[in-house]
């Protein structure tokens, strides 16, 4: 796996509240950014779901059962 560098400006201020507060600012940053690079994957598989199902017309009431019935019946 390659990495690249990402860096980020803040008020000094703000860096060294965090430190001394014992956070790892780098790894919270980098957390964060795994996952709103997962979440957002996600989302794109959940689209393409939705595209894929949107033309697909829900089964009749009492499909299930008929189906199981169905198959029971002719073992």
């Amino acid at each position: 796996m390659s990495t690249v560098v990402v860096s980020v400006r803040v008020r000094r201020e703000v860096k060294e509240e965090l430190e001394r507060a014992g956070i790892d600012v780098g790894e919270v940053v980098r957390r964060y950014l795994e996952e709103l690079a997962w979440r957002l994957r996600i989302e794109r598989v959940l689209e393409k779901w939705d595209r894929l199902l949107e033309g697909v017309k829900p089964s009749g009431q009492g499909f299930a059962a008929r189906s199981v019935r169905e198959d029971r019946d002719s073992h």
